[in-house]
């Protein structure tokens, strides 16, 4: 059972919603959301002790918003559609037509699956995956996010591989060959998104997202089981490094000091390394430029924390 930390500061109200989870964890199966992991966070992780294996409580808030989230839409779906549907203006027929997780269709239904776990045993091995709603046929997912995620776009790939393992999981149920991501900004800004074209215009928004053939998909796992498999007990140095689109790294910022000899405070931060040595060379080529690495940021919500050497280089360096 893990154990939590960090909760001195938490009024006991809270702490016991942060405190619940309602993750169906199942020890027997290798989840989708696993094999999108990196190696090295899938290996280690099994080598933490259970002694170990304590978590910051505050580290899971935004965790638990978005399950609180997709337990409103769900509890909507299962317990409201039809009135809300009316009042969206959707006709009696259409609404009659529309069928909640229900298992006995007629050909002209719209069948809905919500909140449904699939299985698939597979190189000796039982994939698991829970999808969030699935209509006539397209996977939809909820994602309750920062407003950066939607204009750095850096987790598409990521969405792909997920998308595509839960269609390879229930391909009779999920037909269509996109991916539907449903955007829910936890800090959306109006006045950025009138100034910024790269700012999402709403705070909710929709991005599709192209699926991987069922071919290309089943390679992908059967690739990613053997490297585990075969780096289960392998020593922390011969296993992969995570990569920085792993590490959600941030971008590097390039830092122009004008006085060489007071490097205290940067006259400047540019974020690429053209703008920074344009500065430099409009001021007289006097100053320098110092490229800070970005800041690695996955390792503080990994499960592997406790004994990954690869973080430990990045607390040495100053990254992490």
């Amino acid at each position: 059972m893990t154990a939590y930390t960090g909760t001195s500061n938490v009024p006991l109200s809270v702490a016991v919603f942060l405190a619940t989870d309602h993750y169906d964890h199942d020890p027997n199966t290798i989840s989708a959301t696993r094999l999108l992991k990196s190696v090295r966070q899938t290996v280690l992780s099994n080598r933490v002790a259970e002694e170990d294996a304590n978590t910051e409580l505050m580290s899971l808030f935004k965790s638990r918003i978005g399950t609180a989230i997709h337990d409103g839409i769900e509890k909507a779906w299962l317990g409201n559609y039809q009135n809300a549907m009316r009042l969206l203006g959707h006709s009696d027929e259409l609404i009659q037509r529309v069928k909640v997780n229900a298992t006995d269709l007629e050909p002209e239904d719209i069948p809905i699956y919500m909140e449904q776990r699939y299985y698939k045993d597979f190189e000796g091995k039982r994939i698991s995956g829970k999808v969030d709603f699935v209509c006539n046929g397209r996977l939809e997912d909820f994602k309750s996010t920062s407003a950066y995620t939607w204009s750095a776009a850096n987790k598409d790939e990521d969405y792909q591989l997920q998308g595509s393992i839960y269609r390879w999981l229930a391909p009779e149920i999920i037909t269509d060959n996109v991916f539907a991501i449903q955007f829910l900004f936890t800090d959306w800004k109006p006045a950025f998104a009138a100034s910024d074209p790269k700012y999402p215009p709403n705070p909710v928004m929709e991005r599709i997202i192209p699926l991987l053939s069922l071919e290309e998909t089943e390679q992908y796992v059967r690739k990613k089981l053997a490297t585990i498999e075969k780096l289960h007990h392998a020593a922390d140095e011969d296993i992969p490094l995570c990569n920085d689109s792993e590490l959600w790294r941030k971008a590097p910022v390039y830092k122009y000091f004008k006085n060489p000899a007071k490097t205290n405070r940067s006259t400047k931060n540019f974020p690429n390394s053209a703008e920074a040595y344009m500065r430099l060379h409009e001021d007289g080529n006097v100053g320098i430029v110092k490229e800070v690495p970005g800041k690695v940021i996955a390792c503080n919500y990994c499960n592997a924390y406790s004994v990954c050497k690869q973080k430990d280089s990045y607390l040495a360096n100053g990254s992490l």
